[in-house]
């Protein structure tokens, strides 16, 4: 696959200047919007549960940010790869039931232990390990199963709001016929333009002011590291990470899985005193810089990344004030916009998931498993999908062995 050698490794010294473009810069756009149109309602849903002050919930918010604006511009200038990090959503949602169990200091202290074992785990390189077994089909056919329910949002979307919607597809579409490059931004200002105009747009109450982090001294209670800080080792890693270099995996990449995951787990360890329960690798936001709608040539969206890191650090810096603005944008304009992003990977991933024919059904098992949305055990689709995958694999490879 030539675009797989390409994305492999830079093999010249341009700079980041010269590969930066529009293209990249509105791929970091859309995945910071996505993940602060949704997941983030799920930290705020968790922050209540567990009874945080503002000043707390405040100086969470910054800390994820920052956690993860910081490990995307180093990791992906560093590596010359748009890595994308983000928040752990799963572990989020597993908060949401177990933060009200214990105190504040306690979760942060289960943070810390939660943090300390992904970093080893990730620098010891075991878990990249475990990764190079899933055969490429699986891998891209695990990301179409990931990004298969943005597509179909999108379309949904216009029963919604049909006029942004439809706006943003109508305009993804013709564009796309004269320049792909280009087709994603003009969906976005189609979009954007005519919700303002519809009164879509919902910015009352937004106020520009800096937030301020929190120290939080930890109190190490068996109690809850076991309830919070292992399960939440668990769904970081098999939820987030696996899924995240997996994505990489399915776009040409050959991700550097130790300082990848050991890189977000010392973020993690740094920033748990003041909130932070886990930064980890993105899959989905991961997918919309990956693709060719970042840039044509793999080699050159990597400065996804570093914007994706520049808007998350401009994020957790005014806290409140720029979560706002992106909650704020209608929810059939996100999906509209997710979707059409998205397409692209989506397209490549079940291109591959189908390129083997020996591989065909394993592959066809992990994308049902995955687009299915599954959830076992607190772990979600897209690890099940890579173990019925394997399973499947295993089992059909072994039976064609037999006279």
């Amino acid at each position: 696959m030539p675009e797989k050698v390409l994305a492999a490794q830079r093999t010249d010294r341009r700079s980041f200047f010269a590969d930066a473009s529009l293209s990249s810069f509105v791929a970091a756009l859309i995945a910071v919007v996505v993940s602060y149109s949704g997941p983030m309602v799920i930290v705020l849903t968790a922050a209540q549960a567990g009874k945080l002050t503002p000043a707390q919930t405040t100086s969470w918010l910054w800390a994820i940010s920052i956690g993860s604006g910081l490990t995307c511009l180093v990791l992906s200038l560093w590596t010359k790869v748009p890595v994308i990090t983000a928040w752990s959503t799963p572990g989020a949602a597993l908060l949401v039931t177990s933060m009200g169990s214990y105190s504040y200091a306690s979760a942060i202290g289960a943070f810390l232990v939660s943090a300390l074992a992904i970093t080893l785990v990730g620098f010891s390189g075991v878990f990249g390990k475990l990764m190079a077994l899933v055969p490429d089909a699986l891998v891209s056919a695990m990301l179409a199963g990931i990004l298969f329910s943005f597509g179909v949002e999108a379309f949904r979307a216009l029963g919604h709001g049909p006029l942004v919607a439809a706006a943003v597809l109508v305009g993804y579409v013709l564009a796309k016929r004269f320049s792909a490059r280009y087709a994603v931004p003009v969906a976005l200002l189609l979009g954007v333009l005519t919700a303002a105009v519809s009164g879509g747009l919902n910015f009352r109450g937004v106020a520009l002011e800096f937030a301020s982090p929190l120290w939080t001294t930890p109190v190490f209670d068996v109690a809850a590291i076991i309830g919070v800080g292992v399960p939440l080792f668990a769904v970081t890693m098999a939820s987030q990470n696996a899924p995240g270099l997996a994505v990489l995996q399915a776009s040409g990449y050959r991700p550097a899985d130790r300082p990848l995951v050991g890189g977000t787990g010392l973020a993690s360890l740094a920033l748990a005193p003041f909130g932070c329960h886990a930064v980890n690798l993105a899959a989905i936001t991961a997918a919309i810089c990956t693709g060719p709608e970042a840039h044509p040539d793999p080699r050159r969206r990597y400065p996804a990344g570093v914007f994706c890191g520049l808007l998350y650090l401009a994020v957790g810096t005014f806290g409140g004030a720029l979560i706002g603005v992106f909650t704020g944008l209608p929810g059939e304009l996100v999906a509209a916009i997710a979707g059409v992003a998205l397409l692209g990977a989506f397209v490549s991933g079940l291109s591959g998931a189908m390129s083997s024919p020996r591989d065909r059904e394993p592959a066809a098992v992990t994308f049902l498993v995955t687009a299915s949305g599954l959830s076992l055990f607190g772990i979600g689709s897209a690890f099940w999908g890579l173990v019925f995958g394997l399973l499947a694999h295993v089992v059909l490879s072994v039976r064609r062995k037999t006279p």
